[in-house]
């Protein structure tokens, strides 16, 4: 029999809206005018030839919203319409630095007027239009440049470039995405490729089921300490997908990939209890499933509880997405020829799956890679050993069972890309938290509003977020995707009519400062008396203590009352105290306590606060005293978490501490700090 071979494209980019919903950065377009056209249509020219493709639902949303918004839905292509001098100094650099972001061997040098202009400070309006003009044709594919007439004229052109050139030019690009996901359809139709989708905003779903799948993957991973699991959150994922490539193909997917082939085994489950067929992910994956890494059982069949799964040959993607770029097109498709030959000799049956990104490889070849993509679909087309074949077709039948299925994803069959590093642990922890104060409000919030909340939580579980975080992975656009993660964060507390904390206002990428650093925790047991005063030096000496004032000059937002933030315990009662501005808080103000496991919230109204002798006592002067009950409030819990609300008028002015939760451990002894 012949061996089967399955490639499979997975286009994807990020989801660039911020909380307005106006893109932030034009990758999707640029993208859409070179590479997800383009990759279908090459493979048309070979109509024996078979092929996946994977189309992500933040893809799909964003050509969706230049379709229907035209460019005023992205920031970059609003200011690239405009005449150079109606840009703001800051608007023009913006520009600049994107049109000289691009590959300058491969797409830069082919054109001799873009290399005079290239990375050039010092351009006047003419040549400004020029260089703008230039990075838009760079950036055209080859079916643009042989099947466009204005692309063509312009390319003859070579410089020299007007003002009327970019018009007529953006008004031919936005033409043609429309052309786009119709064609991916026709070809699904024809049975040329099948398609299959991803989890809708592109997370790690095993890390929104359980965080500890990462250490189940590689157990020296260190994982945030507030972490819970978001199961909702992954099965609305699935199910948001689902619905979105139905509205757009006309049919339901029968597969997934999922994002950066993350899988475990509750994460299959979702997948098969949505009547998804099939799923892929790395070969990785596989081994630490088998035991054994041998790698001719990589090319035989697998299901995992009935759900066939695709096993990604890693050699054999990255010789196409990193290795034959550097050479000639011919000698690249005939190499990888002779790897699936070898593989082929070695057993009947063979099934071998290369699976890679459809879009970002390719500005690194010569040409958009149409010298080694046409060689290489010609030579497969010629080779009769080897038949390709749809997932869908793959899927079909099965060899073996797997009776367990480890979790990890396509690098290094770990988790550590999207979690582990004090940037990505951060990230997440803004998440946690975030959900933690949502499900505070939710029961008051109406139900359009929790819609919205909830789009914003799905976009900020993205794994593209967590991929630029950290050292492992390098964009000079690193503090643009940070901007992007956090706004969708502080659109939340928008929504909720909350302030949003601090640290949402920190940038993320960059700072090698623990924010935990600004937390000193307690020394030693504490007993000050609930008056409002700081009775004597001793009193809250020892305690633990968060300096709120820190945060608000390095993030340069307006402060709300509370400026410090004190805590400690004793055997009965933890003790709180704030520090800051008290006479709006007399006046009519109120500290709401969120503990975790509580089903209800402490309320303390400083305008009659509780006396000595009830479960709670607070008193205000010229500071916030509480001591709560330790037993009666939290009986059973060795350690509890804390969320702060202050309010004043009932309306919520400051979440406290602005870094993250307070967590104190109700069974501390402080043996740790003792001295004699």
């Amino acid at each position: 029999m012949a061996l089967s071979l399955s490639i499979f494209w997975h286009m994807h980019q990020p989801d660039y809206r911020n909380a307005e919903g106006k893109m932030g950065m034009p990758w999707v377009f640029l993208h859409a005018i070179k590479d997800y056209y383009e990759m279908p249509w090459l493979l048309s020219r070979y109509p024996s030839l078979k092929a996946t493709f994977n189309i992500t639902p933040p893809l799909i949303e964003q050509l969706r919203l230049y379709i229907q918004n035209g460019i005023e839905c992205d920031l970059f292509l609003t200011l690239w319409s405009k005449e150079p001098r109606d840009l703001s100094s800051d608007e023009r650099a913006y520009v600049m630095k994107i049109c000289n972001s691009t590959q300058f061997d491969t797409m830069v040098k082919p054109f001799h007027r873009y290399v005079e202009l290239f990375k050039r400070d010092d351009l006047n309006d003419i040549e400004f239009i020029e260089l703008e003009v230039l990075f838009m044709l760079a950036w055209c594919g080859n079916y643009l440049r042989h099947n466009d007439a204005t692309v063509d004229r312009l390319l003859k052109k070579g410089s020299g470039y007007t003002s009327a050139d970019k018009r007529e030019l953006l008004e031919t690009l936005m033409r043609f995405l429309p052309t786009i996901l119709p064609f991916y359809r026709s070809l699904m139709e024809k049975g040329q490729i099948s398609l299959a989708t991803t989890p809708f905003n592109h997370p790690i779903l095993p890390l929104l089921i359980d965080m500890s799948n990462a250490q189940r993957s590689n157990p020296k991973t260190k994982i945030p300490p507030n972490h819970f699991p978001m199961v909702d959150d992954a099965k609305e994922q699935v199910r948001r997908a689902i619905a979105l490539y139905e509205e757009v193909f006309g049919c339901r997917p029968t597969g997934f990939w999922p994002a950066e082939g993350a899988v475990d085994e509750k994460s299959a489950e979702i997948y098969k209890d949505n009547g998804v067929q099939w799923i892929a992910t790395d070969e990785a994956i596989l081994f630490k499933s088998i035991g054994s890494d041998n790698r001719d059982e990589l090319y035989r069949r697998y299901a995992f509880n009935d759900l066939f799964i695709a096993f990604r040959d890693h050699g054999l993607s990255d010789l196409i997405g990193f290795t034959y770029r550097f050479w000639e097109g011919d000698r690249a498709a005939g190499d990888f020829l002779d790897h699936l030959r070898k593989i082929d000799e070695k057993g009947e049956n063979a099934a071998v799956s290369v699976i890679l990104d459809g879009e970002n490889a390719w500005e690194f070849y010569p040409n958009n890679a149409f010298d080694f993509f046409d060689a290489l679909y010609r030579k497969l087309s010629q080779t009769p050993w080897c038949s390709t074949v749809t997932m869908d077709e793959l899927a079909r039948t099965h060899e073996r069972r797997l009776e367990t299925l480890h979790p990890g994803s396509w690098i290094y069959g770990t988790f550590d890309t999207w979690v582990g590093h004090p940037e990505k642990n951060a990230a997440w922890e803004l998440i946690y938290q975030t959900k933690s104060d949502y499900l505070n409000h939710r029961q008051r919030l109406q139900e359009d509003v929790r819609k919205k909340i909830t789009d914003h939580f799905l976009a900020a579980e993205c794994s593209d977020w967590f991929w630029w975080y950290g050292e492992d992975h390098y964009t000079d656009y690193s503090e643009e995707f940070d901007a992007l993660f956090r706004s969708h964060l502080i659109e939340i507390y928008s929504l909720m009519d909350v302030p949003p904390p601090a640290v949402l206002f920190k940038p993320i990428t960059g700072d090698k400062k623990n924010l935990h650093a600004l937390v000193n925790e307690p020394k030693f047991p504490i007993h000050p008396t609930i008056d409002g005063r700081v009775t004597s030096f001793f009193e809250w000496l020892g305690s633990g203590m968060i300096d709120e004032s820190r945060l608000f000059s390095t993030m340069d937002k307006v402060r709300g009352p509370i400026t410090k933030i004190y805590w400690g315990e004793d055997i009965d009662t933890l003790y709180i105290r704030l520090d800051g501005e008290m006479e709006r808080l007399k006046k009519s103000g109120t500290i709401r306590i969120y503990v975790k496991g509580l089903e209800r919230s402490i309320d303390i109204d400083l305008r009659n606060p509780p006396k000595e002798g009830g479960l709670v006592t607070a008193a205000i002067d010229r500071i916030v005293e509480i001591g709560i009950r330790k037993r009666l409030h939290f009986h059973d819990m060795e350690s509890i978490r804390l969320r702060l609300e202050v309010l004043v008028d009932r309306e919520v002015v400051q979440v406290l501490p602005g870094v993250s939760e307070l967590v104190v451990d109700l069974n501390e002894d402080y043996s740790e700090h003792w001295f004699v």
